[in-house]
């Protein structure tokens, strides 16, 4: 991480730097072993792999019709002894029925014909070898594209010929941006050219997910605009969730009966602290766990406390404390130590410690916990607020509600814990509400929404609550 150092304003770069740093933003670069570089539509190794992942998809579809890529959203490559693609793509029909064997195919002219599919491919290439493998295949129908918030910068390709003015008027508009960003987050840094390129980066992924979402959700610029990938992931998220030899059994909860309202929102009866931070910290199961029982010993007290994660950080000798952990270890760690003191008594830093646990502080206890019932339905989450697990909250969600493509996040690659505190409907588009620990500038006043009724990002595999008698 290059984050604190030199250079406190953007201005440092001259826009000479400036503009030729961005005239190479699509230029393919190979970088380390083991480093992602994005790629050109051009790229002849991309080309390559385009086709072998076409042929591979129209060999194993029934379809009448060889479908073709009509559009490349992104595409990267690493070198992992050989070379992995990473591709997306929009797959349409073309006019050619498969046993035809045709050498061209066009497209068909009929919008409603094209039948286009949004497909991701990892295919991996080992030229010494003459041998490629598909990897991966996801698709899933494409959406018609909805209008990009006027937040965002026109996402130029430089490569492409354009007038100066309108190349110079891009740079100028980015450079803002980024300046913005830098200042209103208070950011320094000893490389900034190459925080600006992945600015840049984020820009376009937040341009395409604004793109193919299918709910009223905003993308654009948040608190996380200046990171990778894989520095967000390994500085916020949790990747034990996914671990599943990693998960202690727990006993399913007893089911609620009666009839769900059509809405409810613990925020609205007192049950829900305000939103934590978690820092640069994988805590995040933590938190999810003490906001279920700040939740739970409200509805049996009447009490509103807010409860200690540094506790859990320090004193959960089964979690990772910043490298992850897990809501069903952190039940057990609290029943174990008798309880948790107040964020007052225990206050967050954001680090492991050592245990500084005094049960003569103990505020709140619980005597058991449980795993609530998978399917998403309203009135199971009506006893409490509830610790759930999920493919994480985007990076780049501003505000309404999401509802992603299931391609950008599968069940099985759980990473992060969170709280729900109610579920509602929003211009026609039912919702969760889901409570995070990123601070209140992330999301809608740190909420983030996720649409409800399709078990999307696998909301409803990890659903659990401690139990207060």
């Amino acid at each position: 991480m290059d984050f604190g150092f030199r250079c406190p304003v953007i201005l440092c770069l001259t826009l000479a730097v400036l503009a030729s740093v961005l005239a190479d933003l699509d230029d393919t670069l190979m970088g380390a072993p083991g480093s992602s570089v994005r790629l050109s539509e051009n790229d002849p190794g991309l080309k390559k792999a385009l086709k072998f992942a076409e042929d591979r998809y129209n060999m194993g579809s029934n379809t009448m019709h060889v479908r073709r890529v009509s559009k490349i959203l992104s595409a990267s490559k690493q070198l992992v002894k050989g070379i992995r693609y990473n591709i997306m793509v929009e797959l349409s029909n073309t006019q050619c029925k498969k046993a035809a064997r045709l050498m061209t195919c066009d497209f068909y002219p009929e919008e409603h014909n094209l039948k286009t599919e949004v497909c991701v491919f990892e295919v991996w290439d080992i030229p010494w070898e003459r041998k490629s493998t598909l990897l991966k295949q996801k698709c899933q129908p494409a959406v018609d594209p909805k209008p990009v918030e006027t937040n965002k910068v026109e996402f130029l390709s430089l490569s492409t010929s354009k007038p100066v003015e309108h190349v110079f008027s891009f740079i100028l508009d980015l450079l803002g941006q980024f300046k913005e960003f830098m200042v209103r987050y208070n950011r320094t840094y000893s490389n900034t050219e190459r925080r600006l390129r992945i600015f840049h980066e984020n820009l376009k992924t937040a341009e395409k997910l604004q793109s193919l979402d299918l709910g009223t959700a905003e993308y654009g610029v948040t608190k996380f605009s200046d990171l990778t990938e894989e520095e967000f992931r390994t500085l916020y998220l949790n990747p034990l969730l996914s671990q599943q030899k990693f998960q202690r059994s727990m006993k399913p909860a007893a089911m609620t009966h009666g009839p769900a309202p059509p809405s409810w929102d613990w925020r609205e009866h007192g049950a829900v602290s305000p939103v934590k931070n978690q820092g640069m910290c994988g805590s995040c199961w933590a938190f999810s766990v003490t906001g279920n029982i700040e939740g739970q010993w409200f509805v049996k007290t009447g009490k509103l406390v807010s409860l200690s994660e540094q506790e859990l950080v320090d004193c959960d000798t089964v979690d990772q404390a910043c490298g992850g952990g897990l809501p069903s270890n952190a039940y057990e760690a609290i029943e174990k130590l008798g309880g948790l003191e107040t964020e007052t008594d225990y206050s967050y830093t954001g680090k492991k410690q050592s245990c500084d646990f005094t049960t003569d502080k103990v505020t709140a206890y619980i005597n058991s916990s449980v795993e609530l019932s998978k399917d998403e339905n309203g009135d199971i989450y009506l006893s409490n607020p509830t610790c759930f697990s999920l493919v994480v909250c985007p990076q780049f969600y501003r505000k309404g509600v999401s509802h992603p493509l299931k391609i950008f996040c599968n069940p099985w690659m759980i990473d992060h814990a969170v709280l729900l505190v109610g579920y509602g409907e929003r211009q026609g588009k039912p919702f969760w509400a889901i409570k995070n620990s990123w601070g209140e500038d992330y999301g809608e006043q740190g909420y983030y929404y996720l649409y409800r009724g399709s078990r999307l990002c696998g909301i409803n595999k990890m659903c659990s609550s401690a139990i207060v008698n």
